[in-house]
């Protein structure tokens, strides 16, 4: 059997204190608060926490905007990636800059240009309450909106980065039979990069499910029509700390089912 180059090696000595203690408290400053939220969670009464009619009505509700945002991310993010990886253009880094912006954006930010774009008197919402008479801000619509704004370059960058790892001669012996850029896209690239659209839809999901900044500038929080978990952890934890830990418990298990479910694919050691 051939051995295995030198740089691939995993190294068997000793860990130096020097670097082993900073470790251990950086991995305890992770995993302890964690374990808190473990240690205190009300598990006798956590099914009546989970069923009460406020608590559902948040549950239901975020997992409605959530998936709500994850398809209009899908809609407008898959073309989007497909502009930014298969065509070049005049300003594609700077287009590229802004669709990552977010990312990086404190989601409270976002909230207040989202209500200066699409407010009641803002940049493009003052013509949709004058023409139409839709008004955005502090409506179910406007959750799923401050949703996919933070949720979306999550799709964008997945994608993205699938379509350059295809080859795109497959894409071009399409075309080169007859079919047109759409048909090959939905018939030859489309399949090829589901498992990149697959993780991506996964991340947008998770990340419009846990957003909080962005939604509560945007959307108030109002029981029933803009509540969701996140915000009813910040509004429990005040009056009610058991529905609040109970409500960071299910956040934790769908934060924790999406790296399970994404192990395979991002988290593989060599």
């Amino acid at each position: 059997m051939t051995p295995a180059p030198a740089a691939s090696r995993t190294p068997r000595r000793g860990v130096p204190p020097a670097l082993l203690v900073p470790a251990l408290l950086g991995l305890a400053f992770l995993v302890v608060p964690l374990l808190a939220l473990l240690v205190r969670a009300p598990w006798h009464s956590l099914p009546e926490q989970l069923t009460r009619p406020a608590v559902w009505e948040a549950l239901r509700l975020s997992l409605f905007c959530a998936t709500t945002a994850t398809a209009l991310s899908l809609v407008v993010g898959v073309p989007l990636a497909w502009l930014l990886a298969r065509t070049d253009f005049p300003g594609r880094a700077l287009v590229r800059a802004l669709v990552t912006l977010p990312l990086v954006l404190p989601p409270v930010v976002g909230g207040v240009a989202l209500l200066l774009a699409l407010g009641r008197n803002g940049v493009v919402g003052q013509w949709l309450d004058a023409w139409f008479g839709i008004t955005l801000p502090f409506t179910t619509t406007g959750v799923v909106l401050a949703e996919t704004f933070v949720a979306m370059p999550f799709l964008v960058i997945s994608v993205e980065g699938t379509l350059r790892a295809a080859d795109p001669r497959y894409e071009e012996a399409a075309t080169t039979l007859g079919a047109s850029r759409f048909t090959a896209f939905r018939r030859v690239t489309l399949p090829l990069i589901a498992p990149g659209v697959a993780a991506g839809a996964v991340l947008a999901w998770a990340r419009a499910l846990g957003e909080f900044g962005a939604t509560i500038t945007f959307a108030g929080n109002f029981p029933g029509r803009t509540q969701t978990m996140p915000l009813a952890v910040y509004l429990a934890l005040q009056n009610d700390p058991a529905a609040a830990i109970a409500l960071s418990l299910v956040l934790l298990a769908v934060s924790i089912a999406v790296l399970a479910g994404l192990r395979d694919r991002w988290m593989r050691t060599v």
